[in-house]
């Protein structure tokens, strides 16, 4: 069996190693293998009433092993990145493989399937730990002061916070691909507490996150934006059980896309656990829905987005997938071994922990969130979901809600302590206004959307 030299581990070539990890595979008698190198690092501070109250710096590096005795197949993971380690892990994957049952839609995707984006994608600048640690926290702290001097209404803090972070992954396997890219990501945010005449007191929370420093907002802008967002709340109320139309802000409407991504996915598919399953080339959300998977994107400001990546957990080319077009569902989202499940290939989603998406949106529309909501005699606009009432075979959807009562076409005031209820199945059907305001905060993405026939239930 080839050795693995002995080198320091800050000197790793990794590369290499995940190279020479598969070669070890193979010579201990799989019949193909894939090794993934991670390695990252992080720094992040959060400031309370001006003060340090958690100040982290980390890194990590880890290798992951995937081994396949024909059928069966095993994998393990390890942060000893020594000769000993390594060989523990080779040995271990293939003593679970020799004991795992056999399983016809295992294994690698064809050879010729694998590949990966060429250009720069634009995923990675230095400049996130450009800012030494004393600017870093004043950063955070300028968040949290501007929240604090923005109304006297808002007496106390959750804290501002700054993070950065980079990292890189290294993909190789026994059929030829070998692949590597770094991210770097810093953030900020801040979290103040409103108080009303009563002592009531309500909490929001705004951030800006990017992948170079220059792209952040200022602290001053994410702490003014939290504090008026916190003091919207204030005298918030319960609502009588009723049926209106809902507005989903884009913070909250994403969470729909998100169950749309998961009812797609071809992990519930082939297990007929999804309301999509059977659904291909079905009308199945409202006309001029349309839903992308984008793997490729590069933002207006010329920054590859948060869920860009130039090939996906198994070494197949990043790509830009339809999922729904105008309300007809296009294709499932599928790694190589959902594929064979369906007879179907891949669409390059596959991701370390199974289906995995890359940059996902709704396409926006031409109505600006005030006139949906100007259009509304009597509704809700929500601005933050609560529990996770969402089934996925039936489609049942049932949340804790807040946000703002609409009155006439005007936001009235704030409401709590109520739940949205309906079916994803109808609920996506019934989206009668999709918003112009699309904007890229996080790897899935909605703009404002309008939804009849839901029910409030309240007081």
């Amino acid at each position: 069996m080839p050795e693995v030299a002995v080198v320091p581990q800050d000197d790793l070539d990794l590369n290499s190693l995940a190279v020479e990890v598969v070669a070890r595979a193979l010579a201990a008698g799989a019949t193909d293998a894939e090794a993934g190198v991670s390695e990252g690092d992080e720094f992040s501070v959060t400031v309370r009433m001006g003060e340090v109250e958690t100040l982290q710096e980390s890194g990590s590096r880890g290798l992951g092993l995937k081994v396949y005795l024909g059928q069966r197949s095993a994998s393990a993971s390890t942060s000893d990145l020594t000769p000993d380690g390594i060989a523990q892990l080779v040995s271990g994957a293939m003593a679970l493989a020799k004991v795992t049952e056999e399983d016809p839609f295992a294994g690698l995707a064809d050879a010729a399937d694998f590949g990966q984006f060429e250009g720069d994608l634009h995923l990675y600048f230095d400049d996130v730990y450009s800012l030494p640690g004393t600017e870093r926290i004043e950063r955070a702290r300028r968040a949290e002061a501007a929240a604090l001097a923005y109304d006297p209404r808002i007496t106390n803090s959750q804290g501002g916070s700054f993070d950065a972070a980079t990292g890189r992954r290294i993909l190789a396997n026994s059929r030829g691909f070998l692949g590597d890219y770094r991210t770097s990501y810093c953030g900020i945010s801040a979290a103040p507490l409103a108080s009303d005449e009563t002592g009531a007191m309500q909490r929001d929370f705004w951030s800006s996150s990017a992948r170079r420093i220059a792209d952040l907002d200022e602290p001053e802008a994410i702490g003014q934006e939290a504090a008026r967002r916190a003091l919207r709340r204030l005298g918030a109320r319960r609502v009588p059980t009723q049926q209106v139309p809902i507005v989903f802000a884009p913070e909250v409407a994403r969470s729909l896309i998100g169950h749309l991504f998961e009812a797609a996915s071809g992990d519930s598919i082939w297990r007929s656990a999804s309301f999509l399953a059977g659904q291909l080339g079905e009308t199945v959300a409202a006309p001029g829905i349309t839903l992308i998977d984008d793997h490729t994107m590069i933002l207006p400001n010329g920054v590859g987005g948060f869920g860009t990546s130039p090939f996906d957990g198994e070494g197949l080319p990043a790509r830009r997938t339809v999922v729904v077009q105008d309300g007809v569902l296009q294709t499932y989202l599928l790694n190589t071994y959902t594929g064979r499940k369906l007879k179907m290939r891949s669409t390059g989603n596959a991701s370390r922990g199974g289906i995995g998406g890359g940059n996902l949106y709704l396409q926006p529309g031409t109505e600006s969130p005030e006139a949906m909501i100007a259009a509304i005699p009597n509704g809700f606009y929500v601005l933050s979901l609560m529990g996770f009432g969402a089934n996925l075979v039936t489609g049942d959807y049932s949340r804790g809600a807040s946000g703002l009562w609409i009155e006439n076409g005007e936001l009235a005031y704030a409401v709590e302590e109520v739940t949205v209820s309906g079916n994803l199945r109808e609920m996506l059907k019934s989206i009668t206004a999709v918003g112009n305001d699309l904007i890229f905060r996080g790897s899935v993405t909605s703009p404002t959307l309008r939804v009849d026939g839901m029910t409030v239930a309240g007081a």
